[in-house]
């Protein structure tokens, strides 16, 4: 059975509800088939953290989280991301360093990472990568 990944992107046009073509192919997939990194789950909390006054943006947010499978931070990320870092920057094509964790959380889960980030597209060494924003 195949596992996705949800970049925080891809969650990002999720809580937006647009494009539509995410939400579509997100209805499309079994819940039990989804997943987000903690470190997805990190960088919306800190969306949320930044922006107190937005209770119903932290509602939409903490419904998401409640439906998602939050997968945690491991020894078995923790060395894909060794890995898997040391090939990006020995490529010369180095992504954000959060960019680089959730793509060695994806590679390390058997996931196939859903982004719509071009940056991933430009590697050698990726996870198999989706873009949900295409139709």
């Amino acid at each position: 059975m195949p596992r996705y990944m949800l970049d925080t992107n891809t969650v990002s046009h999720i809580i937006k509800g647009q494009p539509a073509a995410v939400r579509e192919n997100l209805q499309r997939i079994p819940m039990d088939q989804v997943c987000i990194s903690a470190i997805t789950e990190a960088e919306l909390l800190l969306g949320l953290a930044q922006k107190p006054a937005a209770t119903r943006l932290a509602e939409v947010v903490a419904q998401f989280l409640l439906h998602v499978e939050i997968l945690p931070w491991d020894s078995i990320a923790a060395k894909s991301y060794a890995h898997f870092a040391s090939a990006t920057f020995a490529q010369g094509k180095p992504l954000s360093a959060l960019d680089i964790l959730i793509a060695s959380h994806a590679i390390a889960a058997a996931a196939t990472l859903v982004t719509s980030d071009r940056s991933f597209y430009r590697l050698k060494l990726r996870p198999p990568l989706i873009d949900w924003t295409m139709r």
